[in-house]
């Protein structure tokens, strides 16, 4: 049985064989700007909009996550501080947090969590706690979108004396297989 060959992405006419390779998100954009398709948005919402074109479906953008400008935190923060609802991940925050809990804080998938579902009561102690309520997790789920992470984390686990070359080849492997013929990671 032969390996079935990743076609070339001009080939590519309906939509379920468009899902069914991995594709990098700037090829997802030349091929929809060859198209004449909105090539704006985030990967997920790029392959559904080429998906839906493809297959000559009427598709429905996504409403914007934010509408206006919203009161942000600025100047000196404590952790009294309300946080405003539709704050963002700025350098004021992430300053008090590098103050906190020193320089390895970064703002991970809990915490931009925390805060895009603040509703302008909780403060920055809150913050602080639900950091460190999540920092207990030692393998964070990784979201669908970002695929490589995921096959990263599971590769090292798998091969833990693994070279960053040996990585790359199996990436590359994996990535040139259908989905349907491979084990999601």
């Amino acid at each position: 049985m032969s390996a079935e060959q990743r076609p070339d992405l001009a080939a590519i006419m309906g939509g379920a064989e468009l899902r069914r390779w991995y594709w990098l998100k700037e090829e997802l954009q030349g091929f929809a700007r060859n198209l004449g398709v909105s090539a704006a948005g985030g990967k997920e919402t790029l392959t559904a909009r080429l998906v839906a074109h493809l297959d000559g479906e009427q598709f429905t953008e996504p409403a914007p996550s934010r509408t206006g400008k919203t009161a942000q935190l600025t100047g000196t923060l404590t952790a009294d501080s309300v946080i405003p609802q539709g704050q963002r991940c700025s350098q004021v925050v992430r300053a008090w947090f590098v103050e906190q809990v020193g320089p390895s804080f970064g703002f991970d998938a809990a915490m931009r969590e925390f805060f895009a579902h603040t509703d302008g009561t909780q403060t920055m102690h809150d913050a602080l706690e639900h950091y460190r309520a999540t920092r207990d997790q030692t393998n964070k789920p990784i979201d669908a979108q970002f695929e490589y992470n995921r096959f990263t984390r599971n590769w090292h686990e798998a091969h833990p004396a693994g070279t960053r070359n040996e990585l790359l080849t199996a990436w590359r492997e994996y990535r040139a297989q259908p989905i349907d013929q491979r084990g999601r990671i």
